[in-house]
C-alpha cells in the first residue's frame, strides 16, 4: 500500500522528464523528489517553503553557501564581457590565465601548467590519459596501469568510474576496464584485524601495495591515484603515517602519485589542500567542486615542469597535443574560480574552518555514545557518522534494509540535508557556516538520530 502523499505538479513533471543520478529510480514515481527552489547562506528551501540546513554543501562543493553577491556579480560581469570562448588552437583568454596563475600560487607542490576540464570526473579521466601520454613520450609504452583503492571515488566517466572502488559504480556497467588495479582501503575501523594497532594495520596494507606492484611489475604501472580524505567512500581518514609510507613505495618503483583534491581542496580540511592535512606529497593534482564554490562547473589538472616537458616532446613528435574539452577553461567558470579563491583569501575562510573544526569534532565525538553510531570520522569541516546494528561487534545493518537512506529521509523531516553513503551519514557544511548554525545542524542531527533509533527498534532492523 502506498503511504506516500500524492506528488505535486512539479514533482510529477520531474518524474516524467528526468533521469536522476545516484537515485533508486525504481521508487521515484512513488516517493517523488525533494524539489529545491532557492538558497541563501547555508540554507535551501523547497517548493513548499520548508527550510533545510544544507549539511552537504550540495555535493561537497558549495563551500561559500548560496546567494553570495560577490560571486553573482563576478558571473554577471563575465557573462556581459565574454560569455564563452575556448582554449583550442592556441586561443587564450584572461580568466583562464588568471585562474591558472592563482592555482600555481596556492598549489602545495611546484606546478608548471594547469589544464582545465568541465568536472572532477573529467579531470581524473584526463590524469590517466596524461599518464599514458607521458609514458609513451618517454618510450615506456608498457607502463600504463593505474592503482586506485577499494572504496575510492574518482568520478563516473568510463575511466574515472573504473578508478572508483565502489560496487554500485561497477555493477551493471561492465567496469572496471583493464589497466586499473585496486589496493586496500585504509579504513582501520572497518578493515583492521583483531588486536591489530593502527600502525600495524598501516604497515600491513602498505606491504600489500608493495606486493601488488611487484606482482604486476613496476614497469607496467604508471600511477597511483588517491583522495587525501576518501569522500564518497564514507569520509575515510587514513591513519597517521599512511601517505608517507605509500609515497616511499611509489618513489622506489618510479610510480607517480595523483592527488584527487576534488572534495578535499580549497580549505575544507583545515589546510588549502587535503594533502597538506594528511602528510601526502603528490606529483600531479586534480581539482574541481569548491574551486568555483560550485557556482559554475569547472575542473583542473595541475602538473609539474618535468611532466609538462614530456608532453611537449610528444607534441613535437605527433604534431599537436590532441586532448581537450569544449567547456574546459570556460570563461564563466574561470572568472568564478578567480573570485572564489579571492574570497577564500580575503575572508580568511581557512582561519574560519580552523576555528570551527574543534566544535565540529566535539559534536561528532559526542555522537559516539549514541546506540546507532559505530564510528565518527572527521578532518576540518568534513565528517562521517557510521551507523551500525551492533556497536560491540561493529556489525553493519543488512544493506537491503536501507537504514542510511531512511535516516537521511528522517533528517529531511527535521530540516537537515545530509548524504547517506551506505549507512554512513556524510557531513560537509558550507565553510561559511557560523558556530550557532553549526550547533543547530547538530541539534537537528541529534533529533533525527533519536527518531531513527525509535524506527530501528520498532521495525526490528537490527536483526541479522
Amino acid at each position: 500500500m502506498n503511504t506516500h502523499p500524492p506528488l505535486s505538479n512539479i514533482q510529477a513533471r520531474d518524474v516524467e522528464a528526468l533521469l536522476h543520478p545516484y537515485t533508486p529510480i525504481h521508487r521515484l514515481r512513488e516517493t517523488g523528489p525533494l524539489m529545491i527552489e532557492r538558497g541563501k547562506g547555508v540554507f535551501v528551501y523547497d517548493t513548499r517553503g520548508k527550510e533545510y540546513i544544507e549539511g552537504m554543501s550540495g555535493l561537497w562543493c558549495a563551500g561559500l553557501g548560496f546567494g553570495d553577491e560577490e560571486l553573482i556579480d563576478a558571473a554577471t560581469e563575465q557573462m556581459r564581457t565574454l560569455p564563452y570562448y575556448h582554449l583550442f588552437g592556441a586561443k587564450g583568454m584572461e580568466p583562464a590565465v588568471e585562474l591558472a596563475e592563482k592555482l600555481k600560487e596556492i598549489a602545495p607542490v611546484p606546478i608548471s601548467k594547469v589544464f582545465f576540464t568541465s568536472s572532477g570526473s573529467e579531470a581524473n579521466d584526463t590524469q590517466v590519459k596524461l599518464a599514458w601520454y607521458m609514458n609513451n613520450a618517454m618510450g615506456r609504452p608498457e607502463k600504463k596501469k593505474i592503482i586506485s583503492r577499494v572504496k575510492a571515488y574518482h568520478g563516473v566517466t568510463i575511466m574515472s568510474a573504473s578508478l572508483t572502488g565502489l560496487p554500485y559504480n561497477h555493477k551493471g556497467w561492465d567496469l572496471p576496464v583493464d589497466r586499473v588495479l585496486h589496493t586496500d582501503c585504509p579504513h582501520y575501523y572497518r578493515f583492521g584485524a583483531e588486536g591489530e594497532s593502527e600502525a600495524e594495520f598501516t604497515a600491513r596494507i602498505v606491504k600489500s601495495l608493495r606486493d601488488l606492484i611487484e606482482r604486476e611489475g613496476p614497469e607496467t604501472i604508471a600511477a597511483m591515484i588517491a583522495e587525501p580524505v576518501m569522500g564518497a567512500g564514507g569520509v575515510i581518514v587514513p591513519p597517521a603515517g599512511y601517505y608517507p609510507a605509500v609515497k616511499a613505495v611509489l618513489d622506489e618503483h618510479d610510480i607517480i602519485l595523483i592527488d584527487d583534491e576534488v572534495i578535499n581542496g580549497f580549505c575544507r580540511t583545515g589546510e588549502w589542500w587535503g594533502c597538506q592535512s594528511l602528510g601526502m606529497t603528490p606529483t600531479t593534482i586534480s581539482a574541481a567542486k569548491q574551486m568555483t564554490a560550485a557556482y559554475a562547473p569547472l575542473g583542473a589538472v595541475m602538473v609539474p615542469e618535468d611532466i609538462y616537458q614530456a608532453y611537449v616532446d610528444h607534441s613535437r613528435q605527433i604534431g599537436t597535443f590532441g586532448h581537450g574539452f569544449t567547456y574546459g577553461g570556460h570563461p564563466l567558470g574561470c572568472a568564478l574560480g578567480v573570485k572564489a579563491i579571492e574570497i577564500y583569501q580575503k575572508r580568511d575562510i581557512l582561519g574560519h574552518v580552523r576555528s570551527l573544526a574543534p566544535v565540529f569534532a566535539a559534536r561528532l565525538d559526542a555522537l559516539k555514545a549514541h546506540p546507532l553510531v559505530g564510528e565518527v570520522r572527521y578532518c576540518g569541516l568534513v565528517g562521517g557518522v557510521e551507523l551500525v546494528a551492533d556497536k560491540a561487534t561493529k556489525r553493519p545493518f543488512d544493506a537491503g534494509k536501507g537504514v542510511g537512506a531512511q535516516v537521511a529521509k528522517i533528517l529531511e523531516g527535521h530540516g537537515l540535508i545530509l548524504r547517506a553513503i551506505g549507512d554512513t551519514m556524510a557531513l560537509c557544511p558550507p565553510m561559511i557556516i557560523g558556530e550557532g548554525e553549526l550547533d543547530e545542524l547538530f541539534d537537528r542531527l541529534d533529533r533525527g538520530l533519536a527518531d531513527a533509533e525509535a524506527l530501528v527498534a520498532k521495525e526490528g532492523l537490527r536483526a541479522g
